[in-house]
């Protein structure tokens, strides 16, 4: 008679702590966490809390600027790149500031245009601090040569530009606002070339163009999060890319062989 096989128990292997999926929305700690940054902030204090920021912050961040990127392939393919390159740094240029402070008590995202990444030019942005979302897109203090172009478009397209930034085209009856023209950090003279009596000697004058809306950091705690701010961006891509207009001109003329030749 066949005895029977004794079956081994198989040991369960201890596994370690379940990973949550990165949500791409902020939690109350994060908000937390900025607030208290913002009255400590100094290097010793946020190493001592790096992974709060890394879990908290940094990875929802992350999964959030990958999340509206994805949507941008709709309507900015051209602004699409790897999340990491569109999230900012925590850490502030002191270089050339009076305040040494050395982080930023918000967490920020930009999307700039293929091929102007270290120019400016006109793209979009967010930032989220413990009290407000700021959403915004346009061109904010571009180099000279930016400078120079966009007021040579302004002085022919003014009409067009006019109509970009009217407010009853940036907000629908679904988000909580709608965007107006932001600061232009004017002149207070026009620029030299330009005619003073131009009727768009105004927006001429600026040294920055674009849209915003600021809102309570309440969404900031949201799920549909992305979706708020993908709905704002794409209400302001036609003002985003009349504004790269000339600087893409200006760019494929850079990029024109001499005389045929490579």
């Amino acid at each position: 008679m066949r005895s029977a096989k004794k079956s081994i128990p198989v040991k369960k292997s201890v596994s370690a702590k379940t990973v949550q999926p990165v949500v791409p929305y902020f939690n109350q700690k994060a908000l937390d966490f900025l607030r208290q940054l913002k009255r400590n902030n100094r290097r010793e204090w946020f190493e001592a809390r790096r992974e709060i920021f890394e879990t908290e912050l940094k990875a929802p961040m992350l999964a959030l600027v990958e999340k509206i990127t994805q949507g941008m392939m709709d309507y900015a393919p051209g602004h699409v790149r790897p999340a990491q390159k569109s999230m900012m740094r925590i850490y502030r240029d002191t270089r050339f500031s009076a305040d040494k402070t050395p982080y930023k008590t918000h967490v920020a995202a930009w999307w700039s245009r293929v091929g102007m990444e270290k120019t400016s030019g006109s793209g979009y942005y967010f930032h989220v601090s413990p009290t407000e979302l700021v959403i915004a897109a346009g061109v904010f203090m571009p180099p000279k040569d930016q400078l120079l172009a966009i007021r040579r478009h302004l002085l022919a397209h003014h009409e067009e530009y006019k109509r970009l930034i009217e407010t009853k085209k940036l907000g629908t009856k679904k988000l909580p606002a709608r965007m107006k023209p932001h600061d232009t950090a004017a002149l207070t003279r026009p620029p030299k070339g330009f005619p003073a009596d131009h009727p768009a000697i105004e927006w001429i004058k600026g040294r920055q163009w674009g849209v915003m809306v600021t809102l309570t950091s309440d969404p900031a705690l949201a799920p549909k999060l992305a979706e708020t701010i993908g709905s704002y961006f794409r209400l302001s891509q036609p003002l985003v890319d009349f504004l790269n207009e000339p600087l893409l001109k200006g760019m494929e003329k850079r990029k024109k062989p001499l005389f045929g030749l490579y």
